[in-house]
């Protein structure tokens, strides 16, 4: 039984095992699903999600499989256009003390939207019965009802007992970007502890300490053991300003959550504007005075740094190719900029690019013929939660 879904919810990237599928048809048989398409997505929710991340994926292949099937239960694309709206509420209080006694049990409610859904063959805005926007039916959104269904729109008054909505789970997929806490989730798989035969004993080894206390026949013997610390040291370099300036948030979140997550032995932060030339700047303004040579800062940093470079890398030809190629009107570079990341490529072994336009545009974007050859000198992945895990594989990885 829907052998053809099962190999499409793999197609979408879900992991469902054989065993998971067999739990959920044993489901069907025994009519967990109730006979309803909507019980059927939520069964298979609850037997075949294991992470948040999936929803999506779950969505788009019940989408794909389910389409053009014809259930009451389902919202038409119609319904969502016409609701696709906000209208104020226009002086309905004089109406509520009515409504009070007007409520529907949640079973009732939604024999009387099945009866709307089959009813209703256009838009409708105000009155008390069809679906619509403003007035007081109990189905719609933007008006009032004590105990209605709210069909798309925002809440207002905090009365609807349901929400029916189109779906919202985009933000927990694993291709979206990040916030700041999923930053310092990402960036703890760096971690790359000392070994025990390192540094002093400062860390108590509980276990040891109660074979010892037993040994001694209930005198306490504490034992100390030398802890385990992160070695990985980072070299974090951003893009700011000019094209970046659309990601300044992301990007502000990245730099928030580096230095929070304090997981690294050493981080260095430098900031540049479109390309890497002869000085890194300590602040994302770029000052003049502000800077210090980027020859300097190659020879001053052990090649066992890790280099992380945050930038959409879209410039022109000429910034990323030329002497004398950077945007500033006022300054001048006396080597191109992709010399200078071929230098970084040569001093530091582990090094990737990160790169906040999704990986999909990288062919069709601007600066598209820069993001190639950038490429072709740093490996470079999307700023997301699926690109910075394989990107920092890539750190943890030997050349």
């Amino acid at each position: 039984m829907f052998t053809d879904f099962f190999f499409l919810l793999r197609a979408y990237g879900l992991k469902v095992s054989i065993n998971e599928w067999m739990t959920l048809m044993e489901a069907l048989d025994r009519g967990l699903a109730r006979a309803s398409l909507t019980g059927f997505y939520f069964l298979c929710r609850a037997v075949l999600i294991k992470s948040e991340a999936d929803y999506d994926k779950l969505d788009l292949a019940f989408a794909h499989y389910f389409y053009g099937v014809e259930t009451p239960e389902e919202l038409l694309k119609k319904l969502w256009d016409w609701l696709d709206q906000e209208v104020p509420f226009e002086g309905l209080e004089s109406g509520v003390p009515q409504l009070e006694a007007t409520q529907f049990d949640l079973e009732e409610l939604k024999k009387m939207l099945e009866e709307r859904l089959k009813e209703q063959h256009e838009e409708h805005h105000g009155g008390n019965y069809w679906i619509g926007t403003g007035g007081t039916s109990p189905f719609g959104h933007s008006g009032y009802h004590p105990g209605g269904i709210r069909l798309h729109g925002q809440s207002q008054r905090l009365s609807a007992v349901k929400v029916a909505e189109q779906r919202r789970y985009r933000d927990f997929r694993t291709d979206r970007t990040l916030d700041a806490r999923q930053f310092q989730m990402a960036f703890r798989k760096l971690r790359q502890f000392s070994s025990k035969d390192e540094g002093p004993r400062t860390e108590l080894d509980l276990d040891a300490t109660v074979d010892k206390t037993c040994d001694a026949g209930g005198f306490l013997k504490l034992v100390w053991e030398r802890p385990r610390t992160n070695i990985i040291k980072v070299l974090l370099l951003m893009d700011s300003g000019g094209s970046m300036d659309s990601y300044s948030e992301l990007t502000r979140q990245l730099f928030q959550a580096t230095l929070k997550s304090r997981i690294f032995k050493e981080l260095k932060v430098y900031f540049f504007h479109n390309c890497i030339y002869d000085w890194l700047y300590h602040d994302p303004t770029c000052s003049y005075n502000k800077w210090d040579a980027t020859d300097w800062v190659m020879k001053n940093l052990d090649p066992e740094y890790r280099v992380i470079v945050v930038g959409d890398a879209s410039m022109a030809p000429s910034e990323l190719m030329a002497r004398g190629g950077i945007i500033d009107y006022f300054s001048y570079n006396e080597q191109p900029g992709i010399a200078w990341l071929k230098k970084l490529t040569g001093r530091f072994e582990h090094r990737i690019w990160l790169n906040p336009i999704p990986q999909s545009k990288w062919y069709r974007t601007f600066g598209a013929w820069t993001i190639d050859e950038i490429r072709k000198v740093f490996p470079m992945y999307e700023l997301s939660v699926d690109g910075i895990e394989q990107a920092v594989k890539k750190l943890r990885a030997a050349r």
